[in-house]
This record gives C-alpha cells, sequence and structure tokens, in this order.
C-alpha cells in the first residue's frame, strides 16, 4: 500500500528545513540535506541513531520494506515539538551527503 499524499503534507507541515522525495509511492524523508527516514504505508519511520533513541525510548523497530534495516517508528506525528527536537538532534548525528561527480 502507497503512502497517502495527506499523510506525507501533514508530516511536512510546518517544518522548515523537512522535505521529502517520492520514490515508488513511498517517500524518503530529507532534513537539512540528510536523509532522517521516510513515510512508508503512511508510518513515520525514523533511523535509529542515538538521539532518536533517546527521544523515542518506547518507539517499536519496523521494516520500512522487506530487505531493509529496521527504523524507529515515530508513533505521535501530531506531536510537533517532539518532531522538531528529533530531527534537529538527528541532524547532528547524521554523515553529510555525498557530493556527486
Amino acid at each position: 500500500m502507497a503512502s497517502s499524499k495527506e499523510y506525507i503534507e501533514f508530516v511536512l507541515d510546518g517544518f522548515s528545513g523537512l522535505s521529502a522525495h517520492a520514490m515508488m509511492g513511498e517517500y524518503v524523508l530529507y532534513y537539512g540535506g540528510k536523509v532522517v527516514g521516510g513515510v512508508y504505508d503512511n508510518r513515520l519511520l525514523v533511523k535509529p541513531t542515538k538521539s532518536a533513541a533517546l527521544l523515542l525510548p518506547n518507539a517499536p523497530r519496523e521494516l520500512p520494506y522487506e530487505g531493509a534495516k529496521e527504523m524507529l517508528l515515530v508513533e505521535d506525528i501530531e506531536d510537533r515539538e517532539l518532531l522538531k527536537k528529533l530531527f534537529e538532534a538527528m541532524y547532528e548525528e547524521l554523515p553529510e551527503p555525498k557530493k556527486k561527480k
């Protein structure tokens, strides 16, 4: 099942620096140009960085798709303050995007 436009728009709403790239009916999420996670089957999943694990201590780990690495499920996407803290904290831990040749 592909993610709905409404769901991705709700996730992106109100966050400067957060963007999505559509990929086969799902969306990869970027914050400040770095990949922080994605939206898969109307689920917000983020990379399991140290800060994400601290901010989401009880988050279930789920697979975005068959064969992928586990990610953390963000269950309360309406808590905008938590999401802002989460993306900002994760940004510091994630590697810089690779330069295109």
